[in-house]
């Protein structure tokens, strides 16, 4: 939305506010620029699972966030971590904390028949979410 490239940077997330110190990721808009802020924690992750992280993330384009804009960025994450396993399987074989979520969403995703069905439960039982809309601008519908 802002024709510029979206800056990707490691960042202690508890630097913008204390409630995101434990997020993995955070998209971010400032003025017209576009930011997603991984936590470092993942700096060692394996790229696939970064990869799966930053389509969720890139998502978020603006500052209003809803329940749909979420479900929609979780289930793409979801899809490309099952893309990125049919390609790069080995970056299952290692111990993460992000690969714990990446596999959760994977779970969700298969049990779900490949559709959002239970990352939309999933979301919308996420205290984190609990105060957003049902719908935002770009997510009207989901």
């Amino acid at each position: 939305m802002t024709e510029r490239p979206v800056k990707i940077q490691f960042k202690d997330l508890g630097s913008i506010k204390a409630d995101y110190a434990n997020f993995d990721a955070l998209g971010w808009k400032k003025k017209n620029d576009l930011y997603i802020f991984i936590n470092p924690r993942h700096a060692d992750a394996p790229p696939a699972a970064l990869a799966a992280l930053l389509a969720h993330e890139a998502l978020h384009q603006d500052e209003f966030n809803s329940l749909a804009e979420e479900t929609y960025a979780w289930t793409m994450e979801a899809a490309v971590w099952c893309e990125m396993l049919e390609i790069y399987p080995e970056s299952n074989d290692v111990q993460h904390p992000l690969l714990q979520r990446e596999n959760t969403l994977k779970q969700l995703f298969v049990k779900g028949g490949y559709t959002n069905k239970y990352i939309k439960k999933t979301v919308y039982a996420n205290k984190g979410y609990q105060n957003l809309p049902q719908t935002s601008p770009g997510f009207e519908r989901l």
